[in-house]
């Protein structure tokens, strides 16, 4: 039977899991993060603490802004793109909930964070996804409530109002994908291209050990070139597994056995098709394909 302190620890082992991988983009950082704040939790004197719940984010959020601050000077050097590691997601139940994993976990969100410095980051995850009071946020941050205020604002403001939170049903995201794997299968983009803005962009993440595009792609007719001649001519016999990824509907490509890559999209309000994210790094892939990773 589990001590009752760490039956504690396990009922928000879930939210503190969430909330670092939101903060780090990462899921084997975040697990990390949260194993810390675990082993941080049984060297305590837990008899001193009020409110556990309370304690227990803050450890953790403080943790990951330690390993931001550090990831952020590592990616520096980064070779290519870089993008969040992509996780397998459960399907929820009711469109409400799916719909809200959507919309705080996409990949094109989580790129929408990386624009924050980490205490910002933290503290407009806690106030605006996770709904956490302020005077909450102020302590886990350890910083005045009016501090706390001003980060938020100025997250805010930085992230804008731009559609990366916009979720559109998913037969619309299945026809997105269906277009974008005809014209990898084809080489015909005109459907595609039906369906594109002007200004989608294209990242693919290889980090340095595969073959991938090293910077972004941005515009419809440089996007619409790579994916009829580049992706046509080395994608075309791949095997696709249509999976939920970040909340929004993506695939696993396999060529054979092999997992080559995943691959993401993100639409606006309106359903047009924003951005495509493919992940080709194999370090982040072999963790995708664990089923059983998976984050609410």
């Amino acid at each position: 039977m589990r001590q009752p302190e760490t039956a504690m620890f396990e009922n928000r082992r879930p939210f503190l899991t969430g909330l670092a991988y939101r903060i780090l983009g990462s899921l084997a950082e975040a697990e990390d993060a949260v194993q810390d704040t675990y082993l941080k939790w049984q060297a305590s004197e837990r008899g001193t603490i009020s409110n556990p719940a309370g304690w227990l984010t803050a450890a953790c959020t403080r943790r990951c802004i330690d390993m931001l601050r550090s990831a952020r000077r590592t990616r520096v050097d980064y070779v290519g793109a870089w993008l969040p590691e992509p996780i397998q997601t459960m399907i929820e139940e009711t469109p409400e909930g799916a719909a809200e994993l959507s919309s705080t976990l996409s990949l094109a969100f989580m790129l929408v964070l990386e624009r924050l410095a980490p205490k910002e980051r933290a503290a407009y995850l806690l106030r605006e996804i996770f709904d956490q009071p302020y005077a909450d946020v102020a302590a886990a941050l350890d910083v005045t409530e009016a501090t706390c205020r001003k980060l938020v604002s100025r997250a805010r403001n930085r992230i804008g109002r731009e559609e990366t939170g916009a979720v559109v049903p998913k037969e619309r995201q299945d026809a997105l994908l269906a277009a974008f794997q005809a014209a990898i299968a084809t080489g015909s983009t005109a459907r595609l291209a039906r369906l594109m803005r002007e200004d989608i962009e294209l990242r693919a993440d290889g980090g340095g050990k595969v073959l991938a595009l090293l910077h972004p792609l941005s515009g419809k007719a440089d996007v619409l070139g790579f994916v009829g001649k580049i992706l046509n001519r080395s994608w075309s016999g791949y095997k696709w597994q249509r999976v939920d990824i970040n909340g929004t509907r993506g695939a696993l490509v396999f060529d054979g056995p092999d997992l080559v890559a995943s691959v993401s999209l993100a639409s606006d309000a309106q359903g047009a098709l924003s951005g495509i994210y493919i992940m080709r790094n194999p370090d982040k892939l072999a963790r995708l394909a664990d089923a059983d990773r998976t984050i609410r």
